[in-house]
């Protein structure tokens, strides 16, 4: 869409099951740093069927305006009715920035909203600023993660990004922000509607998503032999565990619990890299980490550039230890 007339930073809160996604809320929070340096407002775009009520979450972490679209078209993801109702919204409102989480939704719908609205679509990013020209500059990874790439969208509108989770910080939630929550009626074709989801299941997971987690114990290459015992120190630490994109193709951990550039992104309280070399794909996925501690037998490896504390040892043998001095607390 041609540039002229757009204003407000406009969020994706993307929910599942009637619950606000930890990445909307960092969005949020983002938004609202964005939209004070243009003197605009933060617009959330709250999509379901029978979410009204969470309107107020998202006004309580940045919002001023929440407009809802509660439809029994929305009652589950599916990719043609939340594309029609986003459109749609953006057509009506026309906003300057439009962002949504990297996650499998928003990045099945942001291509496909970019392609409707005719604008860009600055995928994965990491960073957000806006320049001296009001332009969002948008900010990702490049040349598989060598060197950092700034792009802007400065002919068509709106500026869009999807934004990797764990990358912004969320605002406190403050009960007492006042905003607005719009109701809005979209016009849904459903002759375009191709998908009809039968039956949903969900998977049970005993551990919590590493986005979330306090503390991450990490296995890279040099400690995939010992993942069972980097799992039995999680569990003493009461920790989650993760790995490096090594150990994932190797079969050994799940995609989910990948941390770095292909993986996600997480920012714990305390980082265990434990046999990581530290190539820059794995760091733009944890340096964030309040504290970073690693142990590897290299030490020249490049982790230890950004650790806190640093062990130069065998990983093999140094964990056992750990477990064995951990038990005997």
């Amino acid at each position: 869409m041609a540039n002229n007339n757009f204003k407000n930073v406009f969020v994706f809160a993307e929910q599942r099951g009637g619950v606000i996604q930890p990445v909307a809320r960092e969005l949020l929070g983002k938004a609202r740093s964005l939209a004070d340096t243009l003197g605009e407002k933060v617009c959330a775009v709250l999509l379901g069927s029978g979410v009204e009520g969470l309107a107020a979450e998202c006004i309580a972490h940045g919002a001023d305006v929440v407009y809802v679209v509660d439809a029994a078209q929305l009652n589950a993801y599916v990719t043609e009715p939340y594309a029609q109702a986003i459109t749609h919204i953006v057509r009506t409102y026309m906003p300057s920035i439009l962002l949504l989480g990297a996650t499998t939704i928003g990045r099945d719908l942001g291509p496909r909203l970019s392609a409707r609205l005719t604008t860009g679509l600055t995928a994965d990013c990491t960073g957000l600023e806006i320049g001296d020209d009001r332009n969002l500059m948008m900010t990702r990874p490049a040349f598989g993660g060598n060197l950092m790439a700034t792009i802007v969208c400065k002919e068509h509108r709106p500026q869009m990004s999807t934004v990797r989770p764990g990358v912004m910080t969320a605002l406190t939630a403050d009960a007492t922000r006042k905003g607005s929550v719009e109701r809005v009626t979209v016009p849904f074709d459903a002759t375009k509607f191709r998908v009809t989801i039968k039956e949903s299941v969900t998977e049970s997971r005993e551990k919590v998503d590493i986005t979330e987690a306090k503390i991450l114990v990490s296995g890279g290459r040099g400690a995939q032999s010992v993942f069972p015992q980097l799992r039995e120190l999680a569990r003493l630490m009461d920790a989650d565990t993760s790995a490096s994109r090594a150990v994932v193709d190797s079969g050994v951990v799940e995609h989910q619990r990948q941390v770095g550039q292909t993986g996600k992104t997480v920012r714990p309280d305390v980082y265990f890299a434990m046999g990581i070399s530290g190539a820059i794909q794995h760091l733009a996925g944890m340096e964030e980490s309040e504290t970073i501690i690693a142990v590897n037998k290299d030490k020249f490896a490049p982790i230890f550039q950004v650790a806190d504390l640093g062990i130069v040892g065998d990983v093999n043998k140094i964990v056992p230890l750990l477990i064995e001095r951990l038990k005997t607390k």
